[in-house]
């Protein structure tokens, strides 16, 4: 009987054990809605939106002179993040991390990486692909993408949710209109968002590179 006992307590631990260690719900990656995000980012009309937010339809060029947008990019997971090409103070250490992303996921066609200038007055499409040589980037997975001002600071404000006026001011950009994060947008197939990175920060890259691959294996 004693033996009988023991046995049972046993498999009880393990069996527990098992329901606490096993991948969840609590594992799952969030999906952010514009509630979940900093209210300074979020446009008044849209921050107490709970659920349903996917990124809007979009189509900018590319540093290859090609037409990119969401039509490519169905079925895909994808960072986003907004810079600029002559920017001399966060933007060269996020691509450089952004480097690493791309390496860590070299040649796999579910996976793109999207850079949107802030500064399309300079950052015409021979400047941004000047800037993509510089970087390594592969014109197949990482597009730098530049357009319309008003359309690429309208997707950041009402899709990614990355503008920070008050960012912008400490770091001496010009204006409250100038967007200047530090954030990666990581986004899923379904068009939500799923995470917001600082690309500054290598230990946040890792992470972020680890939850990629969460989402290519949900995939």
């Amino acid at each position: 009987m004693r033996v009988l006992i023991v046995a049972l307590i046993f498999v009880a631990g393990v069996t527990i054990a098992y329901f606490l260690t096993k991948p969840g719900e609590d594992e799952t990656l969030k999906v952010y809605n514009p509630i979940d995000v900093e209210s300074e980012m979020v446009d008044k009309d849209l921050s107490r939106k709970g659920f349903g937010h996917t990124i809007q339809q979009f189509s900018f060029t590319d540093q290859s002179g090609k037409s990119y947008g969401s039509k490519d990019l169905k079925g895909k997971i994808y960072v986003a993040e907004y810079f600029f090409t002559t920017c001399g103070t966060i933007c060269p250490v996020m691509n450089a991390e952004m480097q690493r992303v791309q390496q860590a996921f070299k040649g796999n066609d579910s996976f793109k990486i999207l850079s949107f200038t802030v500064d399309p007055e300079t950052d015409s499409v021979a400047q941004m692909k000047l800037y993509a040589d510089g970087h390594g980037a592969d014109p197949k997975q990482w597009h730098f993408l530049t357009g319309d001002k008003k359309d690429l600071y309208q997707l950041a404000r009402r899709s990614f949710f990355v503008l920070k006026p008050a960012e912008a001011a400490n770091q001496g950009d010009v204006g409250s209109d100038f967007i200047h994060t530090n954030y990666f947008v990581l986004v899923d197939t379904k068009k939500r968002i799923r995470g917001y990175y600082d690309g500054t920060d290598s230990k946040e890259v890792d992470k972020l590179i680890g939850d990629i691959r969460k989402l290519l294996e949900e995939k």
